[in-house]
């Protein structure tokens, strides 16, 4: 079992920044990809930015640019540190591993959200 603890969320105005943090703890023995995904309401909740242990990214259309993720291996902790902050960046965020135990199954895990809200 892994948890998550997201920290970082808040309210801010439209054009400001906000730092989102989560680290992973409990049985792991190695975590392949972690990142974050939203979810506004009525909506689904999509991909926003993950990272692989070795570092590649991938993110959202509507975030390259303005949004930078980031992780330390050492401390199992990923960064999303997220800039020019839109009213449609409103949403929960969560954090989000895929990690693998030392039984060696693969398991995917949530955190249990934090809100942003962007005023205009």
């Amino acid at each position: 079992q892994v948890q998550l603890v997201e920290s970082g969320g808040g309210l801010v105005q439209a054009g400001g920044s906000l730092r989102l943090s989560c680290t992973a703890s409990g049985s792991i023995f190695r975590i392949n990809r972690m990142g974050w995904y939203r979810q506004a309401p009525g909506k689904q909740r999509e991909l926003v930015a993950t990272t692989t242990g070795g570092g590649s990214t991938n993110y959202a259309d509507s975030v390259k640019g303005r949004f930078t993720i980031s992780r330390d291996n050492a401390k199992n902790t990923v960064y999303l540190q997220m800039s020019s902050l839109k009213p449609e960046d409103t949403a929960v965020y969560y954090c989000y591993t895929e990690s693998t135990d030392w039984r060696l199954s693969t398991w995917d895990y949530w955190g249990q959200g934090t809100q942003v809200t962007v005023s205009s």
